[in-house]
């Protein structure tokens, strides 16, 4: 496996830090606008507008849904059922399956230009050696591999003892792609798991589907904190985040959204608005 210095040739990053944000532009701040804002910052990335950027997202309960997922025959029925268990539901626009969030859960985009030179696979490789360098002092364990039974299942699911406690994902907009993982950092991640086992089981009943949805396990996911036997914070992840950042790279500028990334994030925005009407109609008409 390629490491992250094999794989990207930037001196130069920008932290974008949207842990705690509420609003995006007068937009209130959701899952759905995390996704318009990666778009809108590959974008940016691509025409050269901005340097390569690591963004942090975290929301509360929230449960991600991949666009498979909204085909699922019975999918009102299960969205019915996450909303009384206090979960909001979106569609999002890149790649995988059913992922829950919440405020245990970190999600970082790292978001590189140059894409037509760097394969999909080294992208997921660049983050993997990220997230490995990142916690180097608390474990040497992680593995990247299709953990089965684990909700999202990809080929480069981070776990350690055969536990998951990260996936990744990819968006690739233009020249740009937008490199998504989310880390378990703590909370119940079985519960987690069990909600999306749940969500399926009511989505999909008996019926036979083209789309083969994962079995999932709840036993075969846990926390890093569980994994390592070490509470961790969010703002300790934060911090980790940056260092190694700054680790790899000359200069790393903080900073919120550009005024030229304004108009790309709401025509992106409109989009994924659009791609969840059918979602947000369940939500709204319960």
């Amino acid at each position: 496996m390629k490491n992250w210095h094999d794989i990207i040739n930037h001196d130069v990053f920008r932290y974008i830090d949207h842990t705690d944000t509420k609003t995006i532009n007068g937009e209130p701040y959701s899952a759905i606008t995390s996704f318009a804002i990666d778009d809108a910052l590959a974008l940016s990335v691509s025409n050269r507008q901005s340097p390569p950027v690591m963004r942090l997202w975290v929301h509360p309960e929230t449960l991600v849904l991949g666009i498979p997922d909204a085909r699922l025959p019975y999918v009102e029925e299960g969205v019915h059922w996450l909303m009384n268990q206090g979960y909001h539901v979106i569609v999002r626009n890149s790649g995988g399956l059913a992922v829950p969030l919440d405020r245990g859960v970190l999600n970082l985009s790292l978001v590189v230009p140059d894409i037509k030179h760097i394969s999909i696979h080294d992208c997921y490789e660049a983050m993997v050696d990220f997230v490995k360098y990142m916690l180097r002092d608390l474990t040497d364990e992680i593995e990247a591999y299709e953990v089965v039974g684990s909700y999202c299942p990809g080929e480069y699911d981070l776990s350690i003892n055969g536990k998951k406690f990260a996936g990744i994902s990819q968006r690739r907009v233009k020249d740009g792609a937008a490199v998504q993982i989310y880390l378990d950092v703590f909370g119940d991640s079985q519960r987690r798991a069990s909600l999306v086992r749940d969500f399926y089981t009511l989505g999909k009943k008996e019926d036979e589907t083209k789309f083969e949805y994962p079995d999932v396990d709840p036993t075969v996911v846990a926390s890093l904190s569980t994994l390592i036997g070490i509470e961790l914070t969010m703002e300790e992840m934060k911090n980790r985040v940056r260092q190694t950042l700054e680790n790899f790279s000359t200069e790393v500028v903080s900073s919120g959204m550009y005024e030229l990334e304004r108009e790309p994030f709401e025509k992106r925005l409109a989009q994924m608005h659009k791609r969840n009407k059918k979602v947000a109609a369940i939500q709204e008409n319960r």
